[in-house]
């Protein structure tokens, strides 16, 4: 995969446990150009590969920022980020990709955070803003401290809305509720813990309306990988033969086998794996392709998903 090489420019606080970190071309040119929603990975020099959303405008190219919360269960990347990295730091990342896209001429949006899960509505809002789009945000936090970007949202007044149930005064937002009093023209995007999502999901299910106007984001595997093994990966360009064994996904068996492939989250939620599947037919466990793309069997995400047939060829 290509990299782009940038420099940490500036770390801000925004709350207990969140930082925004700037990063701009390490040769001063301008960036790739994004969409909202979308996010990039960036190789910290630990050796670790994390992805993060972005949370800036989309039409700025003079740098990208990410919202980055300390996660207490945290496998290494957000405690670097926080305790390690300094300004001045040079990185490896991806150019964007998006897998959570703003549909920008939808009639209303309601956007919905919960805790970190504001990062890709945060320029979500900055475009609907540019086009002067009517939406809402939903911001769900335990607390009002935790809450992240406070001074940012605050001058969009009545339409962003506050929820921080363990308050003595707070209240769990209803999400039937919510997206049941919208129009069915309405598009919502939720993005934050699994649980909420599972909850926004359902609620989803039960309302009138096209299917593709409700929008999810993961930030962690819904399922457990596929690692029940016992099938063989035939790689297309190589001819090499990989048996996958019990206990191993796919990425497993490949890296143990010395095969060089990309790879950051390990939990099918980044899609930096995606790979083209030739033959076969894959047991699909991300969260990154939609139904119907899981269904054509055109590509899988190698470090969750795993085979229901005897071999799979892929394009590698």
């Amino acid at each position: 995969m290509t990299t782009l090489q940038v420099r940490l420019h500036a770390v801000t606080y925004e709350a207990p446990a969140i930082n925004t970190y700037e990063l701009r071309a390490a040769d001063g040119a301008a960036l790739p150009s994004f969409t909202a929603g979308a996010h990039i990975d960036v190789h910290l020099p630990n050796g670790m590969t994390r992805s993060y959303s972005l949370c800036n405008a989309p039409h700025e190219t003079h740098r990208y920022v990410l919202g980055v919360n300390r996660d207490p269960a945290s496998r290494g990347g957000s405690q670097y980020l926080h305790e390690t990295l300094r300004t001045g730091t040079l990185l490896a990342i991806s150019a964007p990709r998006n897998h959570f896209p703003l549909v920008d001429d939808a009639p209303h949006t309601v956007l919905i955070a919960g805790g970190i899960g504001i990062t890709p509505l945060l320029s979500m809002i900055q475009r609907l803003e540019q086009l002067g789009r009517s939406w809402e945000l939903h911001d769900c936090t335990r607390t009002r401290a935790a809450a992240g970007f406070v001074a940012t949202l605050e001058p969009y007044g009545s339409r962003v809305h506050w929820h921080h149930d363990a308050e003595p005064d707070g209240v769990q937002l209803d999400l039937a509720a919510l997206l049941k009093r919208h129009a069915p023209t309405t598009h919502f995007y939720c993005c934050g813990p699994t649980g909420m999502l599972k909850s926004f999901e359902a609620a989803a299910a039960t309302c009138d309306g096209a299917r593709e106007r409700f929008h999810v984001e993961y930030f962690a595997a819904r399922e457990a990988p596929a690692a029940d093994g016992g099938f063989t990966v035939q790689l297309a360009r190589s001819q090499r033969l990989i048996q996958v064994s019990k206990g191993q996904t796919i990425l497993d068996a490949l890296l143990g086998a010395g095969v060089e492939v990309s790879y950051s989250c390990s939990q099918g939620v980044c899609g930096t794996c995606e790979t083209r599947v030739l033959e076969g037919q894959p047991d699909h466990r991300d969260m990154v392709l939609t139904q119907s793309e899981q269904d054509t069997n055109r590509s899988m995400m190698i470090c969750c998903s795993g085979s229901k047939s005897a071999c799979l060829v892929l394009d590698l």
